[in-house]
Parts: structure tokens; C-alpha cells; sequence
């Protein structure tokens, strides 16, 4: 028999229940900040619809999943999740890994491209370290592209300034994030088929070729340069 106990409390879970999942979810997609076709034709419109609408979608709504029982996680950006991985409870600390870093990564790298009418130069204070580091901006993108090449499987080929404040070329599998290892990512190239098996297919190659024409070389150097200080 149903008492008005039961029915207050029913009506209490009602409603906390509602709250739960009317909230906001802790992360979003955020918006691509160009046409999809506006990289073309070095990366093609539907390639770019499907990486950021689907792919990157999946991975925020697996993040949110993930991290949706703890309001305290739920608080933090996904940058202070994958920094403080060692410390997440260990039953979602594999999911925040590549959840956390599938989104982590993605959001910054649509943020490194643009048109190639607006690609533009690395500034003085990169092209400085560039050289310092590389010998040259031509030398270093050729070791960029060396690196991309050089990931067996999925992964990501990473440029990132370390605790020193100095560049560090290195590479990562899946969806794994320079913030593992406490440095910060500066641009990333990403490696993973879907970037570009609709237009390239297994040519890996001419993708690492063609990305380096729509890097967006004022947001980078931007970066940098609030990284340095």
C-alpha cells in the first residue's frame, strides 16, 4: 500500500532525478570556427563534418558518461582532468584518459587549422624558437611531418612547450595528450584514419603533406607566446 511517506519520497526522487537530467552536461561540442568546406581542398568538407559532428561528439558524450556520478569531477576542464589522471578515481581514469583526451585534443586542433588564405606566419618570437630548437621552420616541419608519419596506428604527432618552457617534438598513441606527460600542446597533427580516409584513403603521406597548408600559424604563435611568459 502506497502511504503519503512513500509518495513524498517518490515525489522528492521525482524530482532530483528531473534536476539530474535536465543539468547541463559537464562538457560540449564546441563549434567549428569555419564552414566545414573552408579548409578544401586540402581537407574536404564531409571528412571534416563527420571528424568534429561524430567523432569528437562521441568522445564528449563518453566523457560526460564517465564522469557524470561525481559533481565534483563534473566541476573541472578537461585539462584538469587528464592533468591530475594519477589522482581520478581508478574506475574511469582509462575512460577520462581517452575520453578526456579525444576531446582535449580535438578542440584544440580545429583550432590550429584555417583556411589557407589565412594561414599565415609563425611570429617572431616562434620562428626564433623554431630555430633555436630545429635549426629552421622548414627543418622543423619537416621532422613534424617525419614524426606523424612515424605513428604505428592511431595517434598524434605533437609540437608542446615542457616545464622549461621550450619546444618538444614528440608523438603519442591515440588519443593520449601532451598534458600526461606535464607538458602543454602547442599543435597537433592528428594521425588518426578518420581524419582523412574519405579523401586520402591509406596515403597517409600526402594528408601530412597537405595539413601543413591550413596550420594556422597566428593562433599557434599566439599560443606560444602566452605560454612563454
Amino acid at each position: 500500500m502506497m502511504t503519503r511517506r512513500s509518495l513524498l519520497e517518490l515525489a522528492a526522487f521525482g524530482t532530483a532525478a528531473g534536476v539530474a537530467f535536465s543539468a547541463d552536461p559537464p562538457f560540449t561540442l564546441p563549434k567549428l570556427p569555419y564552414a566545414y568546406d573552408a579548409l578544401e581542398p586540402y581537407i574536404d568538407a564531409q571528412t571534416m563534418q563527420i571528424h568534429h559532428d561524430r567523432h569528437h561528439q562521441a568522445y564528449i558524450d563518453n566523457l560526460n558518461k564517465a564522469i557524470g556520478g561525481d559533481p565534483s569531477l563534473s566541476k573541472l576542464s578537461v585539462e584538469e582532468l587528464l592533468g591530475r589522471l594519477d589522482n581520478l578515481p581508478a574506475a574511469i581514469r582509462t575512460q577520462v584518459r581517452n575520453q578526456g583526451g579525444g576531446h582535449s585534443n580535438h578542440s584544440l586542433f580545429w583550432q590550429i587549422l584555417a583556411p589557407a588564405s589565412k594561414s599565415g606566419k609563425p611570429s617572431g618570437a616562434l620562428t626564433a624558437a623554431l630555430n633555436r630548437t630545429f635549426g629552421s621552420q622548414d627543418k622543423f616541419e619537416e621532422q613534424l611531418r617525419s614524426a606523424a608519419l612515424g605513428v604505428f596506428g592511431s595517434g598524434w604527432a605533437w609540437l608542446s612547450v615542457d616545464g622549461e618552457k621550450k619546444l618538444v617534438l614528440d608523438t603519442g598513441p591515440n588519443q593520449d595528450s601532451p598534458l600526461l606527460a606535464k607538458r602543454r600542446p602547442l599543435l597537433g597533427i592528428d594521425v588518426w584514419e578518420h581524419a582523412y580516409y574519405l579523401k586520402y584513403q591509406n596515403r597517409r603521406t600526402d594528408y601530412v603533406a597537405a595539413i601543413s597548408h591550413v596550420i594556422n600559424w597566428d593562433f599557434v604563435s599566439q599560443r606560444f607566446e602566452e605560454m612563454s611568459r
